[in-house]
Formats: C-alpha cells, sequence, structure tokens
C-alpha cells in the first residue's frame, strides 16, 4: 500500500507543477482531477463487473467510478457506450483524464483506460491482475490502440 501512496503522491507533484501554467485553467484542474482519482484506484482487485473499490473494477466500471468520484458525473456502465460520450481526439492530443480505448478482445474497443501524462494510463487489465498503470508505448497497447475520446467537465 505504501508505494501506492508514494507513487500518487509523485503524480500529483508532477501534475501540480504543470498545472502552475495554467493555474486559472479550469478544465485543466477537471482532467488532473479524473487522473489523479484514477491513480487513487490503483492495486484495486479486477472483477468482472465491478464498480467498487471495496469490490473491484473491470475496465468500464473503473472508469464509470473515476468520473463519478472527480467529477461528479454519471457515465454509461459499458465500453461499447463509453466509447460514444464526449468527443473523439488524437493520440498526439492525449491529456490527463482522457479515455483511451483498445482492442484486446478481437473487436474494437473492447477495452478502456484513462490517460495520465507522460504515455501512461490506468486500467484494470483481467482477471486475477489489478488495477495498475502502463504504457500506451509497449507493444501490445500500440498494436491495439482503437481511438481516445476527451470529456467536457460538467457546467456549474
Amino acid at each position: 500500500m505504501g508505494h501506492k501512496l508514494l507513487f500518487t503522491c509523485a503524480l500529483l507533484a508532477a501534475l501540480g507543477s504543470a498545472s502552475v501554467h495554467a493555474s486559472g485553467d479550469r478544465l485543466s484542474n477537471f482532467r488532473i482531477a479524473a487522473a489523479v482519482e484514477a491513480l487513487v484506484t490503483v492495486g484495486t482487485p479486477y472483477r468482472y463487473g465491478g464498480t467498487s473499490p471495496d469490490t473491484g473494477f473491470d475496465c468500464s466500471g473503473l472508469v464509470a467510478h473515476v468520473y463519478e468520484q472527480a467529477w461528479g458525473i454519471s457515465l454509461p456502465r459499458r465500453t461499447e457506450e463509453q466509447r460514444a460520450i464526449g468527443h473523439p481526439i488524437k493520440l498526439a492530443e492525449l491529456e490527463p483524464g482522457d479515455l483511451v480505448f483498445y482492442n484486446t478482445r478481437r473487436r474494437p474497443y473492447s477495452h478502456v483506460g484513462i490517460y495520465l501524462g507522460d504515455g501512461n494510463f490506468v486500467h484494470a487489465p483481467r482477471r486475477g491482475k489489478r488495477v495498475r498503470v502502463e504504457s500506451l508505448n509497449t507493444r501490445y497497447w500500440r498494436a491495439r490502440f482503437n481511438g481516445a475520446r476527451r470529456l467536457d467537465p460538467p457546467l456549474d
């Protein structure tokens, strides 16, 4: 558990220095909040259909939970539905909090994660594993990338 806290603190420091440049930027603050909330889930067990840090997450349940906690909004529960929200962005345009989609089950958009920045994303991989951070730049993830989407934060 200590490594999770250390990692979260290191990311917060990195994101905090990046947000100094956009201190008044509400959008940046919302995106950073989503990325930080995603990091809090690292280490949670995978559970098919899971939507809670207490019982575990599947990939889309993790995404729905993170956005509920970070932004107070309800997202669709299934990856197929999540791929239709927000607006598409290119890989080169990724910012913390963006959704990244992959083909991991021989069908497009069968897996989703949350981009953290610096080429990394958080996701709930599969049975027997735990929520973790991985690089989008590995051969495995590059070959399966289907696209990315950016969500707009709620209006106050």
